[in-house]
């Protein structure tokens, strides 16, 4: 095999089962693209319920990082992310969010905004009822998926293209 299919293969299949195997209790969400390849998602779970986030100020819940493991180079906001993995942040305001991916996949490293790739601003909506957070793909075109991030009454989502 070449060291690129080595590359995808280890970020697909091999990483995250071994952060998987770190913590049982973390959740993901995954969305494929029609070729095949995927991205996905894996967090800890909230701890609290009915809490305040942080505005304005880098967050995630569990206080971990979110990790992002794509297998498709892709373009979210104006930038292009390539195949890899990725911590993942949001930072909460009123009217809007920002989605945060970081070079540093350390579970046990400080976040360092020195390593960010992309900071991209979310759609905000507000839900009619309070939802525990929770992170969700939508495949909503061939080459597109959707990451939305409901906490409490309030929903975000942003596009991921694959380039």
């Amino acid at each position: 095999m070449n060291r690129k299919a080595i590359a995808c293969l280890f970020v697909v299949i091999v990483l995250p089962v071994l952060c998987g195997a770190q913590n049982q209790d973390s959740k993901s969400s995954a969305c494929t693209f029609d070729d095949g390849k995927q991205i996905s998602v894996r967090y800890e779970p909230a701890a609290v319920t009915n809490h305040r986030l942080p505005e304005d100020k880098i967050w995630s819940p569990g206080n971990s990082p979110m990790f992002l493991f794509t297998s498709a180079p892709l373009e979210v906001g104006d930038t292009q992310i390539p195949v890899g993995a990725y911590s993942m942040y949001v930072i909460p305001q009123k009217d809007r969010w920002t989605l945060v991916l970081n070079k540093n996949v350390s579970e046990e490293s400080k976040y360092d905004e020195h390593q960010d790739m992309v900071r991209a601003v979310m759609q905000v909506g507000q839900l009619s009822d309070a939802q525990p957070f929770g992170v969700f793909f939508g495949h909503s075109a061939p080459k597109q998926c959707n990451m939305r991030i409901y906490e409490g009454k309030t929903g975000t989502w942003i596009e991921f293209k694959e380039q």
